[in-house]
């Protein structure tokens, strides 16, 4: 386990990380790199875009647009021109995957990270609230993002600089990070086939209701009455994404609770969209309708275990982040206590 700043060994894996499939391995060339890919049945009649942005999924679909339309993707051997394209169950194409302009527009920005573990191939950091993760409109700079590339220079040849996952701004608590390209797409894999467990501490409005342990299986959209905001939909009316959440209930107050939630997906806003969806939003998240209280004004949420198999050692590895001062002083408003007992049920995958 890993607690703060200081790494224990959680035990050995294979010596080895398991091979990479052919299908998916990259090829990379010069200031390119093509990745051969093939249609499955479940992406049978998608668009080229679509099923690209599942095949590819450390890229944006806009960017994958764009490549289509610059002709670097060809399918059963013939440059595919248009997005709209749909694509036929076992069809093969390849991909030429090129540094855009925008990743390369970004620039380094020293800053103070706190690393809590780092080799050749990947670090962990604990990341403050208030700390944006990647440039977007209003933040272009100061990132998370900015200070990976002036704290690595090979993470400008990486996408997002090896971000593999993302925290907002006002959330708390641990991030793995890649440092070279092919522990990303092995972390982008171990995350999809839900093999990196990521526990959360969070405190809410209103005295828990229900079974002290629920499991939270409810789909996961864009907000149709407000493009900010994420919902639980029904997708047989609206598009989405299923979204599985555990949530457990550690201590009631008159006040509200303080609850930890482990994701079983990891989709957009999802622990806060499911809470909020329970009745218990959480404090001072006033996109999804909690309130500042217990002298708390960022969403009361930290991130606060990690763990998996390391992709290229097979080391299993945990971390764990000390609660920051402000949730314990919130705890504490509404005499509560955090516990170093507070610890997950579930265990470290495989």
């Amino acid at each position: 386990m890993i607690q703060g700043s200081k790494f224990i060994s959680a035990g050995q894996g294979p010596e080895a990380a398991e091979r990479l499939p052919d299908e998916g391995a990259a090829e990379v060339t010069g200031e390119a790199e093509l990745r051969a890919f093939t249609i499955a049945a479940a992406l049978h009649g998608e668009r080229l875009d679509r099923a690209l942005a599942e095949l590819v999924p450390e890229f944006s679909r806009s960017y994958l647009q764009q490549l289509v339309d610059a002709g670097a993707v060809r399918l059963n051997g013939a440059v595919a021109s248009r997005p709209a394209h749909r694509v036929r169950a076992g069809d093969t194409g390849q991909i030429e995957l090129r540094p855009t302009p925008q990743s390369q527009a970004f620039r380094p920005e020293p800053m103070a990270l706190d690393v809590v573990f780092e080799d050749p191939h990947l670090l962990v950091l604990d990341k403050p609230a208030g700390l944006v993760v990647h440039p977007a409109p209003g933040h272009w700079s100061g990132t998370l993002l900015n200070g990976l590339l002036a704290r690595d220079a090979k993470a400008l040849a990486l996408p997002r600089a090896g971000i593999v996952h993302r925290l907002d701004k006002d959330t708390s608590g641990l991030m793995v990070v890649a440092r070279e390209r092919q522990t990303m797409d092995a972390l982008v894999r171990l995350i999809a086939a839900r093999e990196v467990s990521r526990q959360y501490l969070a405190l809410a409005h209103r005295p828990w209701a229900g079974a002290p342990v629920r499991e939270v299986d409810a789909a996961i959209g864009r907000d149709p009455t407000n493009r900010l905001r994420m919902a639980v939909v029904d997708l047989d009316r609206q598009g989405g994404k299923p979204a599985s959440t555990r949530i457990e209930l550690l201590q009631d107050a008159s006040e509200g609770c303080w609850v930890q939630a482990t994701l079983r997906t990891g989709r957009t806003h999802q622990i806060r969209v499911h809470m909020a969806h329970l009745g218990h939003p959480l404090v001072a998240d006033e996109l999804y309708g909690g309130a500042p209280a217990a002298g708390l004004r960022r969403q009361a949420l930290h991130a606060f275990r990690l763990a998996f198999r390391h992709p290229v050692t097979g080391q299993a590895l945990e971390f764990q982040s000390p609660l920051p001062r402000d949730l314990q002083d919130a705890l504490a408003a509404w005499g509560l206590r955090y516990n170093r007992g507070d610890r997950p049920t579930s265990h470290l995958p495989g």
